[in-house]
Parts: structure tokens; C-alpha cells; sequence
């Protein structure tokens, strides 16, 4: 895997670097600059580009512009601190395939980047409800709960729950006494009958129909 890394904090931009190739991960460039960084990943074409949000040249949103303008198949993460529901929903409506807070273990972040280096797109954990609101403020009728979740067996719901608080198959599997494998057939299967493409999107559904209510 090859990895761009955009931030104008040097500390954390050096200690991300190196905590990556620690991890077998290589990184293309690690650079403050955001115009040189364009033209790093113009150049370069990294499996991933880990993008700041808040930057004094530049803001996240406008790099990720010129990114995806520059090379419309580039894959960008935002990596930051900001929470705010508007900067996730811009960051996915701009084209970004993840967005992760700088807040993550680092075993949850080389996770991450694996999944969006597959095709996946994946938002941190703990912002899952953040896009659930985001979906019930939209004006689309909701379906009703037993015509989406109606194919699900048992399992599969249960393993929806643990999706939608963010957990990693291996997580899961360690949870229910199962294996990786075959959480991960669920969750293909979890998928199929939502009709969804990723995780993420699946998770939201849950969160949305409130399909997993605690006592």
C-alpha cells in the first residue's frame, strides 16, 4: 500500500509516517504543503491520500477539490480532529473515501486504509450517528423497518448491530465466538440484502430505523 500524507503539523506528520512504515506501509511523500502535495499525488498516484482538514494555506475541502479535479479516480481520506456534522457530509459528497479522526488507535487507522484501498468507504466509528442524522434530516420517506431488514436471520441482525457501533470483524468474531471468516460472509450477505455498497452505508441504515435499540 502507498500512502500520501498531506498535513501541515510536522510533529504528527513525522510520527504518522513513521508509525506507518513501522506497519509495512509505504509512504510516497509525507508533505505540509498543500500545492506541492497535489503535485505529489499528480505525480506519484499513492493507493491512498491522507488529507488534513484544517490547513492555513488551503482548507481540506479545497485540496480534496483539486485532487479529485486533477485525477478523478484519486483515493483521499481525511484525517482529522473536526467532529462537525457538515465536514462529513461535505467530505463524502466531495468525493472522499474515508474519514477518520487523528484520535484512532493506530491498528484501527492501517485497518481503515485497507478497507479504502479495497473500495470500501469508511468513516470512523464514532461518527456513525453523525450520518444517521444526516439521513433522517434528508426528504425522503423512510421505508418501513420490515421491508429492510424483513431478510435478515437472526445473526445477521446481530452482526448489524455490532456494525453500527463501529466494530471490526475481528472484534466481532472475538465477541460472538466466531470466526473472521465468517463475519465476513455476513456482512457480504448483510450488504446483498440491503442493497448497499459498503459498511458504512449499512450501518447507517441501523441507526437510522433504529433497528438496534439497547435496554
Amino acid at each position: 500500500m502507498r500512502v500520501l500524507l498531506i498535513d501541515d503539523h510536522a510533529l504528527f506528520r513525522i510520527g504518522l509516517q513513521e508509525l506507518l512504515e513501522r506497519r509495512g506501509i509505504e509512504v510516497v511523500a509525507a508533505v505540509g504543503d498543500c500545492r506541492e502535495g497535489v503535485a505529489v499525488a499528480a505525480e506519484s498516484r499513492p493507493d491512498v491520500v491522507l488529507l488534513d482538514m484544517r490547513m492555513p494555506e488551503m482548507t481540506g475541502m479545497e485540496v480534496l477539490t483539486q485532487l479529485r479535479q486533477t485525477d478523478p479516480t484519486a483515493v483521499v481520506a481525511m484525517l482529522t480532529t473536526s467532529r462537525e456534522e457538515g465536514d462529513v457530509i461535505e467530505s463524502l459528497q466531495k468525493g472522499a473515501r474515508g474519514y477518520l479522526l487523528k484520535d484512532m488507535e493506530p491498528d484501527e487507522l492501517v485497518e481503515a486504509l485497507g478497507s479504502i484501498v479495497k473500495g470500501e468507504t469508511v468513516v470512523a466509528k464514532e461518527l456513525t450517528a453523525v450520518l444517521a442524522r444526516a439521513v433522517q434530516g434528508g426528504d425522503e420517506p423512510a421505508e418501513p423497518v420490515a421491508d429492510v431488514f424483513a431478510d435478515l436471520t437472526p445473526r445477521e441482525r446481530e452482526i448489524l448491530c455490532h456494525l453500527a457501533e463501529g466494530q471490526s470483524n475481528k472484534v466481532i468474531a472475538r465477541h460472538l465466538g466466531i470466526s473472521d471468516g465468517t463475519v465476513k460472509l455476513h456482512v457480504k450477505a448483510i450488504l446483498r440484502k440491503l442493497e448497499v455498497h459498503s459498511r458504512v452505508e449499512a450501518a447507517v441504515i441501523a441507526v437510522e430505523r433504529n433497528l438496534c435499540v439497547r435496554g
